[in-house]
């Protein structure tokens, strides 16, 4: 069993300053308690360093909470996001104090948020597949936002409306570009196209592959590789896909650099080639 325990990626702690809830546990100069703030715009990244230039580790969508320990004066927060627990940098500017909870989520690939009811409106923002809204009225045509968006009323739904299957929501995400640290249908990784897609089905999953392969599923032996079922998943060194059955997958990969589906064993097959064999197979349930 890996052990995650204080992991950068999920643990808010630096030499000069760490979460309180970590008092006991880690070395730092001082402990903060943090404040929860709410990401305000479509997608925000979450990079590893306090610059525009530095690597994205995730994204964190519309109406997620982050719990905010530091600040630069060049406008970065650092801080945890509430879901997955990952920890990195965010642009500051993407950030305000919760003032209602969310009561509704994006149920399309990506809409768009109009400031009037019209949809000949230029956009006031893109809205991604899981992202979170505050809905204070509704028409027959748009919901309104507590901002005073207003929404296409199809593409969203309540934050209890589950989808039935999340290999579905993955092959959505089919001609998606591949981004790095990605969580959108503007671009996306391998790891976050599994976490959304079981997300819309309501089952938390962890950002990165190599934590969904120690949480997610049970094993299921690589000699099994031809009767593999619709969901389950398919572990390299650094790399996941899921099986759409016994033959194929959809993953984000960098190799069609979107995401894509591919026979099953052609992949097996190119990814060994490089060095990376196939590690292990998990099924969720």
């Amino acid at each position: 069993m890996v052990d995650f325990k204080h992991d950068p990626r999920l643990t808010p702690a630096r030499p000069d300053l760490a979460a309180k809830y970590l008092e006991g546990q880690v070395a730092a100069t001082r402990f903060v308690e943090g404040e929860v703030f709410e990401v305000s715009y479509g997608v925000a990244a979450v990079r590893r360093e306090p610059f525009s230039g530095a690597m994205q580790e995730t994204e964190a969508l519309k109406g997620e909470r982050v719990t905010i320990y530091d600040r630069t004066d060049e406008g970065w927060a650092w801080g945890q996001l509430a879901d997955d627990g990952y920890v990195g940098w965010l642009p500051d500017i993407t950030l305000y104090r919760p003032t209602a909870e969310p009561t509704h989520k994006v149920t399309a690939l990506r809409t768009f948020a109009f400031p009037g009811p019209s949809i000949k409106l230029p956009p006031a923002e893109t809205l991604s597949l899981g992202a979170r809204l505050a809905i204070v009225r509704e028409d027959d045509t748009f919901v309104v936002t507590r901002e005073g968006w207003h929404v296409p009323r199809r593409q969203v739904g309540a934050l209890d409306v589950m989808e039935s299957d999340f290999v579905a929501i993955a092959e959505r995400f089919v001609g998606t570009p591949y981004m790095w640290g990605g969580r959108s249908s503007l671009g996306i990784d391998c790891s976050g196209l599994v976490q959304t897609a079981l997300a819309a089905c309501g089952i938390k999953a962890p950002r990165d592959s190599d934590m969904q392969q120690a949480a997610l599923g049970h094993s299921v032996p690589l000699t099994e590789q031809t009767r593999l079922q619709r969901g389950d998943l398919l572990f390299w060194r650094g790399h996941v896909a899921i099986a759409r059955d016994a033959n194929s997958i959809v993953h984000a990969n960098a190799y069609h650099m979107a995401t894509a589906i591919e026979p099953m064993q052609d992949a097996i097959a190119r990814i060994a080639a490089s060095g990376s064999p196939l590690a292990t197979i998990k099924r969720l349930g």
